[in-house]
């Protein structure tokens, strides 16, 4: 399967980043399912409660319509999070709405939580055969009347069949958003969720996902309230709608949320930020700018437990997940005590 994208990601990059992604959506859908590869058992982590065969997952934002957690699950890669899903299909924002800043290794959405609701989503989860770690990461729609109960919705919905969710309150792609982070509304949202997560038959664990474009006073309140409502981790961060003066494409007008390379530095000071905050309480996800072995550690480092991507695929292919992890074990290899003390010492505690 890496082989056959390695050959298809030239005539890829020919069309424009929305109808490519689309083309790798077909195509996975098309391929035959393979077992996921062995993992190092050295990489096994547990977090969340939850046993994964190793710490690189894939983020939210690719597989919008849990399509393909398997066929991502084939290439390697720990866990899976799939949606942004919102309870009613939505259309999100106008075209063009997606664009490669290829000289920066980086990319500008502005999709607005474009999915296919709930129904068909949880239809192709409720089939699934293969075990696996899947999360479904949720939202509101745009015109909701009460955004947290949609939240609320997604938690009902998918109780049966998610590994995990994720509370997205942070893409800067839908108006209003972002004030759900504000802490009076992000403490009523995550009382709610949690209320309808724990009268689920399965308790599933509680992540908030957070944007890289805080203050320190605005996360130090993000913090107090996830502790106060003991949720389960974070995982920091969503897209930037900061440029950073380094970028050189034409595109980097374009309004949306920026990610790959140059969201690197930003979210991982946010995560390095977060990590002190939490004071060991729970675990954290950190996303951001990975595209190799040295940017995953990077973010353990930081305070990650575990690793998530998804731009770097489109500069890196698919093989990306496989380096990453031998880039891992090869560090594990050299200075075992070290990466243990990163990963293993923190992992245990969760």
């Amino acid at each position: 399967m890496t082989d056959a994208f390695a050959i298809a990601s030239p005539l890829l990059r020919l069309l424009d980043a929305e109808t490519a992604h689309h083309a790798t959506i077909a195509a996975l859908k098309l391929l035959p399912c393979r077992p996921p590869p062995a993992n190092d058992p050295r990489l096994a982590i547990h977090a969340f409660g939850l046993d994964f065969p190793n710490p690189i997952g894939l983020a939210a934002g690719f597989d919008k319509n849990a399509e393909v957690a398997d066929a991502m699950l084939g290439l390697g890669f720990g866990f899976v999070e799939v949606g942004t899903l919102t309870p009613r299909a939505q259309p999100g924002n106008p075209r063009p709405r997606a664009f490669r800043l290829v000289e920066d290794h980086a990319v500008i959405n502005r999709y607005g939580f474009n999915n296919e609701g709930h129904a068909l989503a949880l239809a192709r989860l409720s089939k699934r055969a293969r075990r696996g770690i899947v999360g479904v990461n949720i939202g509101a729609n745009k015109d909701a009347g009460d955004r947290v109960a949609d939240y609320v919705a997604g938690v009902c919905a998918f109780a049966d069949v998610a590994s995990y969710f994720t509370i997205n309150v942070s893409s800067p792609n839908t108006p209003g958003l972002r004030d759900l982070q504000e802490p009076a509304a992000l403490s009523d949202l995550l009382a709610r969720v949690a209320e309808a997560r724990d009268a689920a038959p399965v308790r599933r664990p509680l992540l908030l996902k957070i944007a890289p474009d805080l203050t320190l006073e605005q996360l130090d309140a993000i913090v107090r309230v996830a502790r106060d409502q003991r949720i389960d981790g974070m995982i920091v961060s969503n897209t930037t709608i900061s440029r950073p003066l380094t970028l050189h494409s034409p595109l980097a007008k374009e309004s949306g949320g920026l990610s790959g390379a140059p969201l690197f530095d930003l979210s991982t000071r946010m995560l390095a930020q977060t990590f002190l905050r939490v004071e060991g309480q729970f675990p954290l996800i950190g996303v951001g700018g990975v595209d190799s072995a040295q940017a995953a550690l990077a973010k353990i480092e930081a305070g990650a437990t575990l690793v998530q991507l998804y731009s770097g695929l489109i500069y890196e292919g698919p093989g990306l997940v496989t380096r990453i992890k031998r880039g891992l074990v090869e560090t594990l290899a050299r200075d075992r005590e070290a990466l243990a003390a990163r990963i293993g010492k923190r992992a245990k505690s969760f």
